[in-house]
Order: C-alpha cells, then sequence, then structure tokens
C-alpha cells in the first residue's frame, strides 16, 4: 500500500522552516498583531466547533458509558501517568523536554482525525463523534489542572485563575455559542465544512508560526541537541504504542465487540494539534520556549495519522 504524507502535516515543516528565516513577524517586538489575530481565529474555531455540535446527538452517545469512561480515561488518565514515573529521570537540561512530553500526555483527544478514521476502519462511528466532542470540553479542565502540578514550581508564570477565565472566555464560551445557535446555522456549517476546516488549519499555522519564530529569535532550540531530538522521537512512539496496546487489552478484558474496541483504540490513543496549540499559547504565556513544548506534539500529530491510517485501512478490508 503507498503511504501518503499528510498535506498538512507538510504544511506545519513549511512553516516552522518559514519561522527559522523569517522570525521577524512572530518575534515579541513585531508590530504585526499575530496574538490578537490569534485569539480571534482560535475563538472563532470553537465557535464553529459548538455549531457541528448536536445536543440530541450528544445526549444519545451517553448510552454506552462503558466505552466512554475507557476513552476519557486512557486520554487524561493512562496517558499521563504512562509519562508521570520518568519525572526524576529527567535532568534539569531535560525539564523543559520532559515538561514538553507530559503536556502532549495531558492534552484532548483529536476531533476531525478520530471520527474520519473509526469511519474507515468500520467502527462505532456515533461513540466516535461523541468522545472526540466531549473529549475538548473536558481538556478545558482537566489539562491546566495536571500541568498545574508542574508549573507552579516552574519559572513560568502559571496563574490558575487567569488561565480559566482565558480558556472560559476564548473557548468554553464560544463552544457554547455555537451549541445554542446550531439549530439555525448548523446547516451552514456541514455546508462549508471544507472551508472552515481550511480556516482552522490557517489558524493552527500561525500559532504554530509564532510559537517557533520566539523560540528562533530566543536561540532555545540551541539547547536541544540531536541526541534529544531522537530520544524525543523514541518516547513519543513508544508513549503511543503503550497506550494502544494497553487500550486494546482493556478492551478485551471489557469484551467490547469489533466496532466498540476500533473506537476505543482509534480515540483514545489520539491527541489534539488543535487543543495543543490553543493550550500552549495560554498555559505557557510569555514563554520562550513554547515551540520546544510543541515538538513532541508534531511528532505525535505525524506519527498517530500515519499508523492509524495503516490500521484502519486494514480493518477496512475485513469481512463480518
Amino acid at each position: 500500500m503507498k503511504l501518503k504524507i499528510d498535506p498538512f502535516v507538510l504544511s506545519i515543516i513549511v512553516v516552522i522552516t518559514i519561522a527559522y528565516f523569517f522570525p521577524q513577524l512572530g518575534a515579541k517586538e513585531s508590530p504585526f498583531p499575530l496574538d490578537t489575530i490569534n485569539s480571534i481565529g482560535v475563538s472563532l474555531i470553537f465557535f464553529f466547533y459548538g455549531l457541528k455540535l448536536s445536543p440530541d446527538k450528544l445526549k444519545a452517545g451517553l448510552k454506552n458509558w462503558k466505552l466512554h469512561l475507557l476513552v476519557q480515561s486512557s486520554t487524561f488518565i493512562l496517558f499521563p501517568l504512562c509519562v508521570l514515573p520518568f519525572y526524576p529521570l529527567a535532568h534539569s537540561s531535560h525539564q523543559t523536554l520532559w515538561l514538553a512530553l507530559f503536556f502532549l500526555a495531558c492534552l484532548p483527544s483529536t476531533v476531525s482525525s478520530s471520527v474520519v478514521m473509526v469511519s474507515i476502519a468500520k467502527g462505532n462511528i456515533p461513540a466516535a463523534i461523541f468522545n472526540a466532542s466531549i473529549s475538548g470540553i473536558i481538556g478545558i479542565a482537566v489539562t491546566p489542572l495536571w500541568m498545574g502540578l508542574f508549573l507552579t514550581n516552574s519559572t513560568t508564570d502559571f496563574n490558575l485563575t487567569g488561565i480559566y477565565i482565558k480558556l472560559i472566555t476564548e473557548i468554553l464560551l464560544p463552544v457554547f455559542a455555537g451549541i445554542l445557535l446550531q439549530r439555525y446555522w448548523g446547516k451552514l456549517v456541514q455546508q462549508y465544512s471544507r472551508y472552515l476546516t481550511l480556516f482552522d488549519k490557517t489558524v493552527i499555522l500561525l500559532i504554530i508560526y509564532k510559537s517557533f519564530a520566539e523560540s528562533f529569535e530566543e536561540k532555545i532550540f540551541s539547547t536541544v541537541s540531536l541526541g534529544d531530538l531522537l530520544l524525543l522521537s523514541v518516547a513519543v512512539t513508544g508513549l503511543f504504542f503503550l497506550v494502544y496496546f494497553l487500550t486494546g487489552y482493556l478492551t478485551s478484558i471489557l469484551q467490547f465487540n469489533t466496532e466498540d474496541s476500533i473506537t476505543a483504540q482509534f480515540c483514545g490513543t489520539k491527541k489534539s494539534l488543535v487543543h495543543g496549540t490553543v493550550f500552549s499559547k495560554i498555559l505557557f504565556t510569555n514563554t520562550a520556549s513554547v515551540g520546544i513544548i510543541l515538538l513532541p506534539l508534531m511528532l505525535f500529530h505525524a506519527f498517530q495519522i500515519l499508523f492509524i491510517s495503516v490500521i484502519a485501512a486494514k480493518l477496512a478490508k475485513r469481512t463480518g
């Protein structure tokens, strides 16, 4: 089977390259208001996200509670617990890299790619939609709590109250506004979903450019060696497989059918690049190392799409 590189992954590589050679627009002293543009863009992303959520479908999705509990536990408990034991092993020079890996582990699941992959693999699509949708909302509360265990004792200016206010105003309120208006504009969102997806990706690319431009400007990546990058790649890949097989083992213990097992493994092992870039902007405000913080997420995002695409294609060929 011929493997195709995801165009969005290529776009990320291009944007990081541009940030390396032309960091001026994303630097702190830049006259270009990228922070304001990104904040407005993020709010619009989650407003449109709310418009896509059907309250009726969310209510109907509550029935399969064992599957939902496994997916959300995998996303917000199993992932962080897999990274947590390695904290004592992270020397002072590797603290930021460990924190970046832990940040990845604490993020919500993806929305669109989870549902698409479950659909290709002939899994439980309604459950995938429910879990992918609810994961982002849970993450608004849970991700900052996990990160607060370590950021409060670091040099980062971590104000949990301020972070939640920002998350509520920039993300939660737009989501609920979208849900309230879903009955009026929901069909328009479905009609123009292709353009909205392009808008989402453009905003994410702008945030990535801003994050990496600041890091390059401050020469933060000079502290990351090739060996560290290889180690991070191995850690990210190992983390994915560990959670993937643990989730699969739990589905067998719970005696899930094939469709539910696919949904559990596909949704419970994904991490959202959208939420990651947005949360990093809020959790690591005024921190020049945001580029490093996003590095494991970039690697994980590319790998999860590649691996799950191959598995989904194989599962799609099954009979019965």
